[in-house]
């Protein structure tokens, strides 16, 4: 059986450190092109085959509610950063596309934001991120 004041306390530090180190990378997106949430729809736009995804996968992938995510998305594709269009598989759905201005702008923030995620986990050795990688990925299961 779990002890559960240990449990409690994991949970805190676990709490804890994810709202500090998203804070500190958070500095990675003023005065960007892009939001972090715009960046992270593009992240798993340019990550699907094609650079092609759809919404609901987005969605899914996302911190925030559906209507907010078709929200953002619409704002993207008025900026000439995404293009939208009905999934011929799943009439309901829809794709997004990155456009090439998309894709080159994700990438330069996603060359200095890896950089600075890299910076931030670096007081951690390579077994300490493979474990904490490991029981991360456990905790979602």
């Amino acid at each position: 059986m779990t002890d559960r004041r240990l449990a409690v306390q994991a949970w805190e530090s676990l709490f804890r450190a994810q709202h500090e180190v998203f804070e500190d990378i958070r500095s990675d997106f003023e005065g960007e092109e892009l939001t972090q949430a715009e960046y992270d729809v593009l992240l798993t736009v340019t990550r699907a085959p094609r650079m092609t995804a759809r919404l609901r996968d987005v969605t899914g992938n996302m911190l925030i509610s559906q209507p907010s995510v078709s929200r953002l998305v619409e704002r993207m594709v008025a900026r000439g950063l995404l293009t939208k269009c009905a999934d011929p598989e799943d009439g309901r759905g829809a794709l997004v596309t990155a456009t090439e201005e998309g894709a080159v702008t994700f990438r330069r923030l996603a060359a200095a934001h890896g950089r600075s995620i890299a910076d931030r986990m670096a007081r951690l050795t390579d077994d300490e991120l493979a474990q904490l990688r490991a029981l991360t990925a456990k905790l979602r299961d």
